[in-house]
């Protein structure tokens, strides 16, 4: 599933960490978005690697989007929508 992933964390150690986890499961298309081609299970897991870096002032966010709507993401100016890997190099 597409998973857009912004987030609003005050700590700048602690904003890195996040942005370097974020980094391993998707594409930073903004300096705090990133667009994710996760399965639920991958979902779920990144979750809970985050949530123990997240204070009561942070925010993260998960916006969950089918595949018509990511079809019909429109952008103005620089940058191309994530898409998802047909195949993985190890």
């Amino acid at each position: 599933m597409f998973v857009l992933i912004s987030y609003d964390v005050a700590d700048d150690r602690q904003r890195s960490k996040i942005a370097t986890l974020l980094e391993a499961h998707g594409m930073r298309v903004q300096y705090s978005v990133f667009e994710c081609n996760l399965s639920d299970t991958q979902l779920t897991n990144l979750k809970k690697k985050l949530a123990p870096r997240v204070k009561p002032e942070d925010s993260i966010r998960f916006y969950r989007l089918c595949k018509e709507c990511v079809g019909r993401v429109e952008i103005i100016g620089a940058g191309e929508v994530t898409e998802e890997r047909q195949y993985y190099i190890v």
